[in-house]
């Protein structure tokens, strides 16, 4: 009995505390300079994977939409309303994907936004960026 009480205590003290952070799903309409390509429009989904998401991290699968570049999907982790990013191009003979660090902030109405920086080491020879979104 005592041993089943033991297991039974120790269950429970390693069970994940509930997802309290910030929820920043949705989608996005994002203003973006390259500094190979210039400037670009996208389309950002973000959803969160509230199974990986527990007390104020949050796991999130990443979809960027850029017109006449392709899709880049990708992951996010967040720690409240910072989170990190990593994307690629579905095309991996473009070596166009890159790491992001992005922060969250909520605008009048509720609207979430977001500024993006990101790197991308092999994308003809190594580039950078920033993004602007705003959640519809």
């Amino acid at each position: 009995m005592l041993a089943m009480l033991t297991a039974l205590a120790s269950g429970l003290a390693q069970a994940k505390p509930a997802f309290v952070g910030p929820d920043v799903s949705g989608v996005y309409d994002c203003t973006g300079e390259d500094d190979h390509e210039g400037p670009y429009t996208g389309t950002v989904t973000l959803e969160l994977v509230r199974s990986q998401s527990y007390g104020v991290f949050g796991a999130y699968s990443f979809k960027l939409e850029v017109p006449g570049y392709g899709a880049y999907p990708g992951h996010a982790a967040a720690r409240g309303r910072q989170m990190a990013i990593h994307f690629a191009n579905i095309d991996p003979a473009t070596k166009d994907y890159g790491t992001g660090i992005a922060s969250f902030s909520k605008r009048k109405g509720g609207k979430w936004t977001f500024q993006k920086h990101y790197y991308e080491p092999e994308f003809k020879g190594g580039n950078f960026g920033r993004e602007n979104c705003v959640q519809r």
